[in-house]
């Protein structure tokens, strides 16, 4: 005969499950509250970048210029996103379309915006991250 225990409810997949989502979004709730953390980070460099994009002649866009130990990098920037709390991730393309993706501290980024000749001038200048710009807009304004 197979015993009774009540407390097998504690340890089942689904509560874990549950209790892992709940402590997510407390988690994100305070990432927003304390504003130090990469989502926030992230909306700052998503208005920056894409405010300079936006500035531009048409036939620009906004790139990036990272220079360390001597050595300097230029790319066009193709997204920008974050993992709590503190990895900021810029992706783009090299001159010869190689993609990158720079992965950084919160507290290290320093990216130079530059003026680069736009990868595909033939499409529509969308902002960077977003597939236009109203998605862009409603981003800013849910923030």
């Amino acid at each position: 005969m197979k015993s009774f225990d009540p407390m097998s409810h504690l340890r089942s997949e689904g509560l874990a499950n549950a209790m892992d989502q709940i402590s997510k979004s407390n988690a994100e709730k305070h990432y927003a509250i304390t504003g130090n953390f990469a989502n926030e980070f992230h909306k700052k460099l998503i208005k920056w970048i894409n405010s300079y994009h936006q500035s531009l002649d048409d036939e620009y866009e906004a790139g990036g210029q990272l220079t360390n130990f001597g050595s300097t990098i230029n790319f066009h920037f193709t997204d920008i996103s974050y993992s709590n709390p503190s990895l900021i991730s810029f992706s783009g393309l090299l001159e010869d379309g190689s993609p990158v993706e720079l992965i950084q501290h919160v507290s290290q980024i320093s990216v130079l915006l530059i003026k680069k000749k736009r990868v595909n001038p033939e499409e529509p200048k969308r902002p960077i991250g977003f597939a236009s710009w109203p998605e862009y807009q409603k981003f800013i304004d849910d923030k």
